[in-house]
């Protein structure tokens, strides 16, 4: 294992691509750092300051992001999903928060994952991994960490809208003009729907040391 090893885990929201690039990094002894709180972050406190991010300027709320933000139990929110695609779409915000993301894993490597870690952040990096679902799969899996009771009489409704949701903000993603979600041309897709955490880490680990050896 090199020590700059630098692993990219993209992909859209509620994939899975979280809990593989925590696991990876806690199987390989890297840092770990998602980086799509990043961005919640900056939306949240964006949020909480009274100002709409489809309209007001992110930059100097993304400057102020610090490790206590990406600690908040709030940021896992619809609201903050749609604050998060539209600050992360201002050029001056990402320009902040790519510098953040290359000092994070330019001494020591670490494992990342969001959106256009290996398109954009890395697009050396060692090891690129697309993980995928199927909206439906993606919109259960938020409904279950959003909810207080899963048994709610609503559920269906309500994973139904969380669907739309999630489709709207891919939809979003994939269009902007800024560093736009998509896999990088080197990436290997994992899709997820019908595999568990330790299957999706199994395949993972091959995946990585087929890469660096």
């Amino acid at each position: 294992m090199t020590q700059r090893l630098v692993i990219a885990v993209d992909g859209p929201a509620a994939a899975g691509k979280g809990t593989l690039a925590r696991s990876l990094a806690e199987a390989l002894g890297l840092p770990y750092l998602d980086t799509g709180l990043l961005y919640r972050a900056t939306g949240r406190r964006m949020l909480d300051a009274g100002h709409d991010p489809a309209t007001a300027p992110a930059e100097e709320f993304a400057a102020g992001v610090g490790m206590e933000d990406l600690r908040r139990t709030d940021l896992r929110v619809p609201e903050v999903d749609r604050a998060a695609s539209l600050v992360a779409a201002q050029p001056a915000v990402r320009r902040v928060l790519v510098d953040v993301q290359r000092r994070f894993a330019g001494a020591h490597g670490a494992v990342l994952d969001g959106r256009d870690i290996g398109t954009v952040i890395f697009p050396d990096a060692q090891v690129k991994l697309y993980i995928t679902a199927s909206a439906r799969t993606r919109a259960e899996r938020r409904w279950e960490q959003m909810a207080a009771d899963p048994d709610a009489p609503d559920r269906a409704a309500r994973i139904a809208q969380v669907e739309r949701e999630i489709a709207a903000r891919d939809a979003a993603d994939s269009a902007r003009a800024t560093a736009p979600l998509r896999p990088a041309d080197d990436a290997v897709h994992i899709e997820t729907d019908h595999l568990d955490a330790a299957a999706v880490l199994a395949e993972a680990l091959r995946i990585v040391a087929l890469k660096t050896r």
